[in-house]
């Protein structure tokens, strides 16, 4: 994975692509133990033509089929991964970009969210699998719950977390 980030960092410094940070199972495997996933969430801004606010992939995707790289549905392989490349939609993730932290892999630079942000999109997004991942980022004790809660405010998310307390969390 470490050529992924590699070329993202290419990606960025070239002007395909804003700011990124990975999000999704692959950022919450930067905090928790592995476990299996099957793509690449790399969350991005993106660089608006001159005097022109319309967002567009076509930019991510054309440079990296020049250097070999085929799309896939809503993926594009790159190193065998399926990634995709994901605009910020809410206040929370545009947060999380923003917040986003250096890690390093074998050497390479990459930015990864928080597992403050990671736990509370999990909250948001509110799928199983995310329920489920909340209480590894929980159990794991990877929280700062002051930045959590802090998070969880700031974005209204309060009442669906003590939601979840009381059915996942209390006996």
């Amino acid at each position: 994975m470490d050529k992924i980030f590699a070329l993202l960092n290419q990606m960025e410094a070239d002007g395909v692509i804003g700011h990124y940070a990975i999000g999704g199972a692959v950022g919450a495997i930067f905090w928790l133990e592995p476990f299996a996933t099957k793509d690449l969430d790399v969350f991005v801004t993106l660089p608006t033509g001159e005097g022109s606010s319309l967002l567009t992939l076509g930019p991510i995707y054309s440079y990296l089929m020049s250097r070999g790289y085929q799309p896939s549905g809503q993926f594009i392989v790159i190193e065998g991964w399926a990634v995709e490349f994901v605009p910020p939609t809410t206040p929370l993730v545009e947060e999380a970009l923003e917040k986003s932290v250096r890690r390093d892999v074998n050497g390479i630079d990459t930015r990864v969210f928080t597992a403050e942000h990671l736990a509370a999109i999990c909250l948001q997004v509110g799928r199983a699998k995310d329920y489920d991942r909340l209480v590894r980022f929980l159990e794991a004790e990877v929280i700062d719950a002051t930045v959590f809660e802090s998070i969880l405010q700031r974005h209204e998310l309060m009442p669906l977390w003590q939601k979840f307390q009381s059915t996942y969390l209390e006996p």
